[in-house]
């Protein structure tokens, strides 16, 4: 097969790989220079728009609405926008081996790819009960999302098994968001995890009883404290129950999975310097091998702002590194310099009616703002986290952009604090006058 070459090459189809080559148009790229290798069979779009308006059964979200790089407010980037600007669009690929020091990549089919400069884009992987062995874990109807190709597939079986029993494995973002948008869909949902409260990675206690709550009032049932540990089938091979440690059995007519995910750096071990579970970088996502960049959520880069390494998975960074690495190659071409990378953590959600921003580090004494009664109309309330007398992490639910911009700042220039009792009296007005 014929080998093709590019002076530049991103290897992944998402987010990252949306925004990169939109900031390489910016700094003027010429037609022919740049591909990006895909193994999805569409151009770059917004992953999150998957777990939830792609799944609500009236006024979806689908493509081409949702192509990079609307979620920033930024232009919709559809295929014909590549082709203008002469940037390669190679989807439908999978890279099989990766020869860094040889600068080539190499596809399932045996097309050859040689690059100057490389990005890697790839992302992560979702974890798989099937990894563990479960039993019965590879019966029709158990769902993972990940791809558009995940969400077309749980849309043909709500509409098959419509009015029907969902159960969703996982208390995190996924799970979340997916027995929202199930019960939406008129599904009756349970979710089952093995902690003691959701999203236990960020949520404290107090802050996840709200959302419990509201989703307990919204007819959604939790299961706490267990796992699932297998599935029975029917004739077909469709999933009909979940077993769970406890001994209880759930009915289920679809089952949705979010247990997690894991950076896809397999093609890459033993040849780039890896750290916490992704591949190091420098603050302009460099890695120990020259030429070679990895950006979003495999990178393990340095957080300027705690002055520590971290591994950050979520579309924010997926962007701004992207962004952030396309900068530094031009730059560094042209003998110019770039700051670093001076990222604040930040992820939200959007479920029901509800939507919250956290911004910066969820360590150290954390106290509980306004109004979170999950029967109040419009509940709004917050959380700061507080380290060495100083605000280190600010959490809002139901915020104006205004009030999630000021606990984005307040997280950002981490003001000292008297108290607790002084701050959790103020609230959002501590944020605010900031």
């Amino acid at each position: 097969m014929a080998e093709k070459s590019f002076k530049y090459v991103i290897l992944g189809g998402g987010v990252a790989a949306g925004y990169a080559a939109r900031e390489f148009a910016k700094q003027g790229v010429q037609p022919g220079e740049l591909a990006i290798i895909s193994k999805e069979a569409v151009a770059p779009y917004e992953r999150p728009a998957l777990s939830k308006a792609y799944l609500f059964p009236e006024g979806a979200a689908r493509l081409p609405g949702f192509h990079v790089c609307v979620g920033s407010g930024g232009e919709r980037l559809l295929p014909e926008w590549y082709k203008e600007k002469g940037i390669q669009l190679i989807l439908s690929t999978e890279i099989a081996k990766a020869d860094l020091p040889a600068k080539t990549l190499v596809s399932a089919a045996g097309e050859t790819f040689k690059y100057q400069i490389l990005i890697i884009a790839t992302g992560s992987t979702v974890i798989r009960l099937t990894d563990f062995g479960v039993e019965g874990a590879d019966a029709k109807n158990i769902f993972y999302l990940r791809e558009i190709d995940d969400a077309d597939k749980l849309l043909e079986a709500i509409k098959a098994k419509k009015n029907g029993k969902a159960v969703i494995v996982g208390g995190g973002y996924i799970g979340l968001e997916l027995a929202a948008v199930m019960k939406i869909n008129n599904f009756d949902v349970t979710m089952v995890y093995p902690e003691p409260w959701c999203m236990p990675r960020l949520f404290t206690p107090d802050i996840a009883a709200f959302y419990e709550e509201y989703y307990a009032n919204k007819g959604v049932k939790i299961i706490k404290g267990t796992v699932a540990v297998g599935f029975t089938s029917d004739s077909n091979g469709e999933v009909k129950e979940v077993k769970l440690k406890d001994g209880r059995a759930l009915e289920a007519d679809i089952v949705v999975v979010g247990v997690g995910g894991r950076p896809l750096t397999t093609l890459f071990k033993g040849q780039v310097e890896e750290e916490k579970g992704g591949i190091k970088t420098d603050a302009f996502f460099k890695t120990s091998v020259p030429n070679v960049y990895a950006v979003g959520d495999l990178a393990t880069f340095p957080l300027k702002l705690y002055n520590e390494l971290r591994r950050v998975e979520h579309v924010d960074h997926a962007r701004k590194s992207a962004e952030q690495a396309v900068k530094a190659i031009k730059a560094s071409e042209e003998g110019k310099s770039v700051d670093e990378y001076d990222y604040l953590p930040y992820f939200y959600s959007r479920s029901f009616d509800l939507s919250w921003q956290f911004y910066g580090d969820n360590v150290g004494d954390t106290v509980l703002f306004g109004d979170s009664n999950p029967e109040s109309p419009k509940a709004k309330f917050g959380s700061y986290w507080i380290k060495d007398g100083k605000v280190v992490g600010a959490f809002l639910e139901g915020g104006t952009a205004e009030e999630n911009q000021a606990i984005a700042k307040v997280a950002k220039l981490q003001p000292s604090v008297e108290s607790l009792e002084a701050v959790k009296h103020e609230g959002l007005s501590f944020a605010c006058k900031i």
